[in-house]
C-alpha cells in the first residue's frame, strides 16, 4: 500500500485530534490525514481498553520520557499488521520505541469505512512515556488527556 493512499490520526484514547498537547505535532499528522487519496467515511475507532504499551523498566527507573509516533497500518478486520508498523518519530530513546513497536501489535480497532464497508487504513498512532514523578516535557499540558503508556 502506497503511502499516498491516506494517513490520518488516532490518539492513544480513541479521539481524533483532541487535547494531544503538542500543536505541531497534531498539524504534521494532520496534513498527513488529508494528503490521502481515498478517505473512509468513518475512521477506525480504538476498542483496546487497556493500552498494550509497557515502560520498560529501566527507562521507569531513569524516569525516561519520551513521544513515539508509530506509523501502521489497520486492516478490514481492525487488526494492526506487525509488518507495517514502524518508527515515524522516535521518542530518541530505542528501548521506548522497542516497546511501542512491541504493544502496537495487540491494538484493536474497529475498522474504518467506505460507504459502510470496512477497508485498510494506514494510521499515524502516538504513544507517549511518562513517568508521574519527572517533569512534563515541552509540549505537556495540563489539558492533555492522551494516556500514556504505563
Amino acid at each position: 500500500m502506497s503511502r499516498r493512499m491516506l494517513e490520518c490520526v488516532l490518539v492513544c484514547c480513541g479521539a481524533i485530534l483532541a487535547g494531544c498537547g503538542d500543536s505541531s505535532r497534531m498539524q504534521r499528522v494532520a496534513q498527513a490525514f488529508r494528503t490521502g487519496e481515498v478517505r473512509p467515511d468513518e475512521l477506525p475507532r480504538l476498542v483496546t481498553a487497556d493500552l498494550p504499551f509497557r515502560y520498560p523498566a529501566l527507562m521507569y527507573a531513569r524516569r525516561a520520557q519520551g513521544n513515539v509516533m508509530l506509523h501502521l497500518y489497520v486492516d478490514r478486520d481492525g487488526l494492526v499488521r506487525r509488518d507495517s508498523t514502524r518508527i515515524e518519530e522516535t521518542s530518541g530513546y530505542p528501548a521506548l520505541d522497542s516497546a511501542a513497536l512491541r504493544g502496537s501489535v495487540d491494538l484493536r480497532f474497529v475498522p474504518a469505512k467506505l460507504r459502510g464497508d470496512p477497508m485498510g487504513i494506514t494510521v499515524l498512532f502516538p504513544v507517549d512515556f511518562r513517568h508521574p514523578e519527572a517533569r512534563p516535557l515541552p509540549g505537556d499540558t495540563i489539558l492533555n488527556t492522551r494516556s500514556p503508556a504505563h
